[in-house]
């Protein structure tokens, strides 16, 4: 059993602050991914955890033993870098086995681990080449394989993929998937790229200026964002976020919008919308949908757009419409045809959309 938990835990570079009184309990064999643009800090939690930063306040626990002190060697963990900082003049063999030999394993025990994880990550017949005679995505998997044979409590990945090109890319997020199956371990895993986030996690953090802004499971963060950063960080394409004002007409609720758009908010108990209040609108790209005849819309949750850009992507098509005005993306499927400046009826999923303050940008609805 390997949990791992932060209590108010800061980083400081010198006067500045970077990450601010970080509290989060991660769960033994949990997938758990941080995500947040550049410089939110996410490597640097890493690397507080790997025992490669030091902490300025706050503990990090492992199993309940407070490790701010303990020297990374003797954390149990195992890093998987960015960079694949593999050994140039050795093979792979000598690569995978490098750091059992630094802990005086014994050679056979050696042996046998490196040839069971070569055998799991499909390397076997390529123990004996040095890493300028792989591929990027090989040369990936040592690395990953030289983390597996010291058997880990806590698996870090620093990013591991950003090197890689759109389909070997793919191909290893199936892999760590299917080694946090077999080898049963926690694993923490950064990236920037939301989609990687949303394929391998069982838990995601949202990290933005050195503070959690949501943690969730991915369906969690995609459904019931809690503030208009979440909202447009995950999912693609992002989530449409436009600002207008509450109108109350006649005991019905819209947010009107300056270019003329009115569009309804279906009633929904415990929300206090105030006339004329300021909000911003969230609707995703796939709640907004070309519609026929046939739809079973109600009347007003359909309107008239112009097609500004169409982006085929095959099995989906992503249009840019602009709806008296007002700009917001949209998905049709992939066989339909659409040319720019055609006006279609729009048909929008209100049950589906999210009120945020635009003060605070919080979720109020």
């Amino acid at each position: 059993m390997t949990e791992l938990n932060f209590k108010d835990v800061v980083k400081n570079y010198g006067k500045t602050e970077v990450i601010h009184g970080i509290n989060l309990d991660i769960k033994d064999k949990e997938f758990l991914v941080l995500v947040g643009p550049s410089g939110c800090g996410k490597s640097t939690l890493l690397r507080m955890v790997a025992g490669l930063e030091k902490i300025s306040r706050g503990t990090i626990s492992i199993d309940g033993e407070i490790v701010n002190d303990v020297a990374p060697k003797d954390r149990g963990l195992a890093m998987v870098f960015q960079n694949y900082a593999l050994y140039p003049h050795m093979n792979v063999f000598d690569n995978m086995s490098f750091g059992l030999k630094l802990s005086k394993t014994p050679k056979a025990e050696i042996k046998q681990r490196v040839n069971e994880v070569a055998a799991i990550l499909g390397l076997e017949d390529l123990v004996m080449r040095r890493p300028h005679e792989l591929s990027g995505g090989q040369r990936q998997r040592v690395a990953m394989g030289r983390a597996m044979v010291r058997k880990p409590s806590i698996f870090l990945f620093d990013e591991p993929l950003s090197n890689l090109d759109a389909k070997l890319r793919i191909q290893m997020r199936a892999e760590i998937k299917m080694l946090h199956q077999r080898v049963n371990s926690t694993i923490i895993y950064v990236t920037h790229d939301q989609v990687e986030a949303m394929t391998l996690a069982d838990r995601i953090v949202v990290l933005k200026d050195g503070y959690i802004e949501q943690v969730g499971t991915p369906l969690e963060l995609f459904s019931n964002p809690v503030n208009t950063f979440v909202a447009g960080f995950i999912g693609t394409p992002p989530m449409n976020l436009v600002e207008g004002n509450i109108s109350r007409q006649k005991g019905d609720t819209f947010v009107q919008f300056e270019t003329g758009l009115k569009i309804p908010v279906p009633d929904k108990k415990g929300t206090d919308l105030v006339h004329d209040q300021t909000v911003i609108l969230g609707l995703r790209a796939e709640e907004i949908m070309p519609v026929d005849t046939h739809t079973s819309l109600p009347e007003n949750w359909i309107f008239q757009g112009k097609v500004r850009v169409v982006e085929p992507l095959g099995n989906e098509t992503h249009l840019h419409m602009d709806m008296m005005g007002t700009k917001l993306m949209s998905k049709s499927e992939g066989k339909q045809i659409y040319t720019p400046d055609e006006t279609i009826k729009m048909g929008m999923n209100l049950k589906e959309i999210h009120l945020f303050d635009s003060k605070t940008t919080r979720v109020i609805y």
